[in-house]
C-alpha cells in the first residue's frame, strides 16, 4: 500500500493534554530492561556514529522531491526506507519498490545504492508502519512472522536493520519477542530505531515505551515525532505546546529520565512546513534543543536538572521534503549534530 503522506490528522490541544495526563500518572519508573541475546558472531557490525542524523526516504511520490537512494543528502547517517508493507499473514511484511512512482528506478539500482551508502559509512534500514501502515504483531506466530520476514528483507536488499513506526498501536509483549528474535538472526550489527508519537512516550506504562525499555540492550535510537501532536506534559509536570524549544527538551527529558540511555534518544521534526500537518519548527530551534540537552545552553523556560552530552541526535521526515526545501534542515542540523560533545 502506498502512503501519500506521513502526516496524521491534528489532535486537539485539550485532548492531547488529557491523554498525556492520564498516562503520566503512572510515573517514570525504569521498567523492565531485557537481557542481552546471544547473536550470530558471523554478522558484520556497522557502527552508527556517536551522534547521528536519521532521515526517512520516501518510496513514493507525494509532491516532495523524488530521489533515488543514492541521492540522499550526505548529512544523513541512518536512512530509513519508508515503508515495508503488510501482507495477508499476521506480522509478516514485504517491500515493494515503487519503480513507476520513482521514475523507473529499478530494484537492481536500489540495491546498488544501498551498498554505495553503506560503503560511505551510512546505515540503511527498512521502516515498518507509517501513517497508513497496518502491521499488527499480536501473537507469538505474528512475532515469528515479523522477525522472519524482516530478516529476509535484510538479506535480500542488504538493509542494516529496521525502524518501528507503528502509529496505530503495538503490543509490547509480542513486539519485544519479534525484535529479540530478529536480533538473534541478524547479529550485533542490527540497527534498530523507533519513531513513536508524543503520546506513546509520556509514560513508561505505555506499550511503546515498555517495548523500547524491553529491547534497550539492542536498541539504537528512539526518534520520537515531535509533530502532529497536541500539547503534552514535560518531565516537570507542566504542559508544553508544539513549536517551542521547551516542547522538545521537556518531552525528551521523560525518555532520558525514564530509562533510555542518552545515546538512545533523538529529536524528530519535519524538514519543511509541508512535511507534516503541524509541528514544523525552524532548524535553529532543533539546534537550540540539542544544545540545551547536551550542554545546558540555549534552553527556553525549561532547563533539565542535568545535561546529556551523549544524546544521539535528530531525525526528520523526510529527506525528500528536505530536498524540496533546499536542504535547509540537513545543512543546518547535520553539522550541529555531528559537532555535539
Amino acid at each position: 500500500m502506498r502512503r501519500s503522506s506521513r502526516s496524521r490528522g491534528k489532535r486537539s490541544v485539550l485532548a492531547g493534554v488529557l491523554a498525556a495526563f492520564g498516562l503520566a500518572v503512572a510515573g517514570l519508573g525504569t521498567g523492565g530492561v531485557g537481557t542481552a541475546d546471544a547473536r550470530d558472531a558471523g554478522a558484520q557490525a556497522r557502527a552508527v556514529p556517536k551522534h547521528a542524523v536519521t532521515g526517512y526516504w520516501q518510496n513514493f511520490n507525494n509532491g516532495a522531491t523524488v530521489q533515488r537512494l543514492g541521492q540522499v543528502q550526505d548529512q544523513y547517517d541512518i536512512i530509513a526506507v519508508a515503508f515495508a508493507d503488510a501482507t495477508g499473514q499476521p506480522g509478516r511484511v514485504t517491500f515493494n519498490l515503487d519503480s513507476a512512482g520513482l521514475g523507473g528506478y529499478t530494484v537492481a539500482q536500489f540495491k546498488a545504492d544501498i551498498k554505495a551508502k553503506q560503503a560511505a559509512g551510512k546505515s540503511v534500514i527498512v521502516s515498518v508502519g507509517g501513517e497508513r501502515g497496518n502491521v499488527s504483531v499480536n501473537s507469538s506466530t505474528a512475532a515469528n512472522n515479523f522477525a522472519d520476514s524482516v530478516y529476509a528483507l535484510m538479506r535480500e536488499y542488504g538493509f542494516d536493520g529496521v525502524d518501528i513506526d507503528l502509529e496505530n498501536g503495538l503490543n509490547a509483549t509480542y513486539m519485544t519477542q519479534a525484535l529479540k528474535s530478529l536480533s538473534q538472526k541478524a547479529g550485533p550489527g542490527l540497527v534498530l530505531t523507533m519513531a513513536p508519537q508524543t503520546i506513546d512516550m509520556q509514560s513508561t506504562s505505555n506499550a511503546y515505551f515498555k517495548t523500547a525499555l524491553n529491547v534497550k540492550d539492542i536498541l539504537t535510537v528512539v526518534n520520537m515525532q515531535y509533530y502532529n501532536s497536541g500539547a503534552m506534559l514535560g518531565c516537570d509536570g507542566k504542559v508544553y505546546g508544539q513549536g517551542s524549544v521547551d516542547f522538545l527538551t521537556a518531552l525528551a527529558c521523560i525518555q532520558l529520565e525514564g530509562g533510555l540511555a542518552p545515546s538512545q534518544v533523538g529529536i524528530g521534526t519535519p524538514a519543511s512546513p509541508r512535511g507534516a500537518g503541524s509541528g514544523h519548527v525552524a532548524p535553529a530551534l532543533v539546534k537550540n534543543a540539542l544544545d540545551c540537552l547536551a550542554r545546558g545552553t540555549n534552553c527556553g523556560s525549561f532547563k533539565p536538572s542535568r545535561t546529556y552530552p551523549g544524546i544521539r541526535g535528530a531525525m526528520t521526515w523526510s529527506t525528500n521534503w528536505d530536498a524540496l526545501n533546499g536542504n535547509a534542515w540537513s545543512n543546518a542540523v547535520g553539522p550541529h549534530v555531528h559537532g555535539l560533545p
